[in-house]
């Protein structure tokens, strides 16, 4: 993903621009380049001050068939010169490089939007592999909405042919045509990408100046050609935002950076152990590259043994984080129970996708709620956390490490395909205002005739974190139930009840650490309230403005900490005649809410591996105030 570095002027700040914003999706095969394509676009939409969402949407078959609809790779960017919270429902632009990527979105573009294609991948075969009968550029086929028909691969051939390259090489760039039209389009700078390309094609220059070559070209053609009144050139004045030093940020990075200031909130260093799996794999390339920050990444070669080295890792005094998806959280389930009972600080981050199985390895879903709050054997409670964009991952991932040691128990941090591939402009912020948390190793050995107690607690009920090898204090710790006064094994029933019973209320007493329950958008009481968790939060939040601009009585409440609830949740959720909870599940944080506050929550469900659209959730609201 393309990141950009934008430092924020008051005079732009204070900029009172028309309020406006734009949906685009590139579409093409998976080898057309269209998620870099996305991600330059949206590198030159952050330096140009916009405010802006992203949704990357691709397949996960590595090489797909090619021209098939199977192997469809889609990226859509929102962006405008207003607060954006979503990806957008519906697109305004669509731009399709072959018939399967038309077929495949074309019904997602909103009526009367424009349609940019390249013809010259119109010819029959890839017609029949899309499953098109006759050419719908012939046909009125699309006759609502507005098409421009060009043969951008002709075109970039005549682009890059004084460089010497084979029809093949020649063909990789014409993502770069299409980009630049697009920042012809949307009045965008091209320096930034000219710069990405010289350094990307570094030890191969002619291929730079190639795809120089041909970003130049599609942008002189939407200058100079004579297209007609579908296709001119659209300035978005930049958002109001806060002066300051923003850049664009996915949630894989924000979580990465995010787990870098908390363990340095903590004062300890980061051992992450990891088993690439999407879409979590991008977390451990990012921190890979953070190693000037105490940080330690191990590709381990399983889920259990990626969990267990991090475990290992917390023993002796590192935080250990691993993280993975719905199939290898399930993998790491036994040793998940092993940091509960042996109570080590250990962060677990789950970006959820679509499942059971192996399911949709790149889609979106929330459907692992369940699976993190009591998915363990035994009695296993532990803290549950769950971001709500890609931004709110970096917050969320210090509020982990600081459960996590602050408690002694492992934390599960869940985020989910759409925020950890989605982007936005994020705010760098200032480390000073946050309140460090730092450990403190016990480190007194008992006084004489007395043993070792490594699960003498605070008044937190956390117990105490002795490093291995401190002198006088050697311990035993592990997946065995442990007396709750001298650490050996004990298989009492007493025993175990007091310890199961400590263990539920450490997790429990987490709640008096946490904010109360607040209103997003709204008041705290009235007909409706709409109640989400993680990555809903946008198109909840748009819905509900939406419906509050027309006079309709709905609040929108977001809840970050899943496990343990915020104490005041009960109470505020009662005020209210009626609650629905959308969620990319069938009721999983529904069934939670019902069972912990007897609140007759309706659930308004989607598991189709695409996040809710504002109308849907709009729609939503209006039935239930009928």
């Amino acid at each position: 993903m393309a990141t950009a570095t934008h430092l924020l002027t008051p005079e732009e700040a204070r900029a009172d621009n028309p309020l406006e914003a734009v949906v685009v999706r590139f579409a093409g095969d998976s080898g057309d380049g269209m998620q870099l394509t996305g991600g330059q676009f949206t590198l030159s939409t952050a330096l140009a001050g916009n405010d802006l969402a992203t949704f990357p949407d691709f397949p996960a078959e590595i090489r797909a068939p090619q021209g098939t609809t199977f192997g469809v790779s889609a990226f859509q960017i929102n962006f405008g010169s207003a607060a954006i919270e979503t990806a957008g429902d519906e697109p305004d632009v669509l731009v399709a490089m072959n018939p399967a990527a038309l077929k495949v979105n074309v019904d997602a573009l909103k009526p009367g939007g424009l349609i940019i294609v390249d013809e010259g991948e119109f010819g029959a075969r890839n017609l029949a592999k899309a499953g098109y009968d006759q050419n719908p550029l012939e046909t009125d086929a699309l006759a609502k909405w507005q098409v421009i028909s060009l043969n951008i691969s002709q075109l970039t051939l005549d682009a890059v042919k004084p460089f010497g390259l084979g029809n093949k090489e020649a063909l990789r760039s014409k993502n770069m045509w299409t980009l630049g039209l697009a920042l012809w389009m949307f009045d965008r700078d091209r320096k930034p990408i000219e710069d990405w390309l010289k350094s990307k094609f570094a030890k191969a220059p002619e291929l730079a100046e190639a795809n120089i070559a041909a970003l130049n070209a599609g942008h002189a053609y939407g200058e100079t050609a004579e297209i007609g009144g579908q296709l001119h050139q659209h300035h978005i004045a930049p958002a109001p935002a806060e002066p300051g030093l923003y850049r664009t940020v996915t949630g894989a990075e924000a979580v990465s950076i995010g787990l870098v200031a908390g363990t340095t909130l903590a004062g300890l260093p980061m051992f992450f152990g990891g088993y690439p799996i999407t879409p979590a794999s991008a977390i451990l390339h990012h921190l890979s590259r953070l190693k000037e920050y105490g940080v330690t990444t191990f590709q381990a070669e399983d889920e259990i043994a990626a969990i267990s080295s991090a475990i290992g890792a917390s023993f002796a005094g590192s935080l250990g984080v691993t993280s993975s998806s719905g199939p290898g959280i399930a993998l790491k389930g036994e040793a998940m129970g092993l940091a509960i009972i042996a109570e080590l600080p250990l962060v677990i981050v789950n970006s959820q996708r679509g499942g059971p199985s192996t399911g949709l390895p790149t889609k979106t879903e929330q459907s692992d709620l369940y699976q993190a709050v009591y998915g363990r054997n035994g009695d296993a409670p532990l803290p549950v956390i769950a971001a709500r964009s890609p931004a709110d991952a970096f917050e969320c991932a210090i509020e982990a490490c600081r459960i996590a040691t602050q408690y002694m128990t492992p934390v599960i941090l869940l985020t989910d395909g759409y925020i950890a591939n989605a982007a936005e402009p994020w705010k760098v912020p200032d480390m000073s205002a946050y309140q460090p948390f730092p450990v403190t190793f016990h480190t007194d050995p008992p006084a004489e005739g007395e043993s070792v107690r490594p699960y003498a607690r605070d008044e937190k009920l956390a117990r105490v974190w002795i490093k291995p090898g401190t002198p006088g204090l050697t311990h035993r710790i592990g997946g065995i139930e442990k007396n709750q006064v001298t650490g050996h094994i004990d298989y009492s029933p007493a025993n175990h009840q007091a310890m199961t019973d400590i263990r539920a209320q450490k997790v429990q007493g987490i709640a008096a650490s946490i904010p109360e329950q607040d209103v997003t958008l709204g008041e705290p009481g009235g007909r409706l309230a709409v109640v989400g968790w993680g990555s809903t939060f946008g198109p909840i939040h748009q819905a509900v403005r939406r419906a509050r601009r027309k006079g309709l009585d709905v609040s929108h409440i977001h809840v970050r900490h899943i496990w343990p609830l915020p104490t005041n949740l009960g109470d505020l959720l009662h005020s209210y005649d009626r609650v629905i909870v959308p969620e990319m599940n069938n009721g999983q944080f529904k069934t939670v809410l019902r069972d912990q506050y007897l609140v007759d929550a309706k659930p308004i469900l989607k598991v189709s591996g695409q996040p809710f659209k504002i109308a849907e959730i709009e729609a939503a609201i209006e039935e239930a105030l009928q």
